[in-house]
């Protein structure tokens, strides 16, 4: 792998071919099982404070930056130990540091349909208020998830498990890479990109993904918590930053 790695590499292939690797020699097809349940006991546990802030702003606003908040809980970059609940309760209302709101409540108004990439599991409980929300401008939702496990991204059970199936289609991307890699996709999720003209992606690894695209026909928007430095330095925002960006 270190011998084919160079500028033009993707990160989202390189991070998909470790995990398939190290699942091949481990024999371990879901190495964070346990934390993936955990994310999702902790999103849930912290909707009451959730809903008690809505019953003052429930403006589209509002339900995006609950939905980049769940962004934190990842283990693939904090430590189980970290204090995942005071963390996210901590910055329930963080202002966005890109904030193209604008541009999407445009893109609401504009499409009947919307393909919602998401991202890690127990984000996506959080990730049903914005769904939610969405649906309120008259958009049939499609959610996105992953065939099978990869790190903690939310794979059916997960999505199943916050209750996304009761409110929207979902489907799966044919396989489990990293974020999104284009020549990975099934038949079936391919076509369902390509006819998808918006276009909703959670966390970093998405937008990594996307932006090795061509995404020239489409409203696309990168909803995400910048947990590292490239990427950071790429958006030219702060760690920690929450962004709503037009791709």
């Amino acid at each position: 792998m270190a011998d084919k790695f160079n500028k033009n590499s993707q990160p989202n292939k390189i991070a998909t071919e470790i995990n398939q690797y190290v699942k091949q020699k481990t024999q371990c097809r879901d190495a964070y099982f346990k934390q993936k349940e955990i994310s999702n006991e902790i999103a849930l546990s912290i909707m009451p404070k959730v809903e008690e802030m809505l019953k003052t702003d429930d403006s589209l606003e509002t339900r995006i930056k609950l939905s980049i908040v769940g962004n934190i809980l990842d283990f693939g970059v904090y430590d189980i130990d970290t204090d995942f609940k005071g963390l996210i309760s901590g910055n329930l209302n963080r202002d966005l540091s890109i904030n193209d709101i604008e541009e999407l409540e445009d893109a609401l108004n504009q499409h009947d349909e919307a393909l919602y990439l998401v991202d890690n599991a127990g984000e996506i409980v959080f990730d049903r208020l914005l769904i939610e929300k969405i649906m309120e401008y008259d958009v049939d939702v499609v959610v996105a998830v992953k065939s099978s496990p990869i790190v903690n991204d939310a794979c059916m059970k997960e999505a199943v498990d916050a209750g996304l199936d009761e409110l929207c289609e979902i489907t799966t991307l044919g396989c489990d890479c990293g974020g999104v890699v284009e020549e990975m996709f099934s038949e079936d999720f391919k076509k369902i990109f390509d006819e998808s003209s918006l276009i909703i992606s959670k966390g970093m690894a998405n937008y990594e993904g996307l932006t090795e695209m061509d995404l020239t026909d489409k409203d696309a928007f990168s909803l995400l918590c910048s947990k590292c430095n490239p990427l950071s330095k790429d958006l030219n925002v702060d760690i920690g930053s929450f962004v709503l960006k037009k791709l």
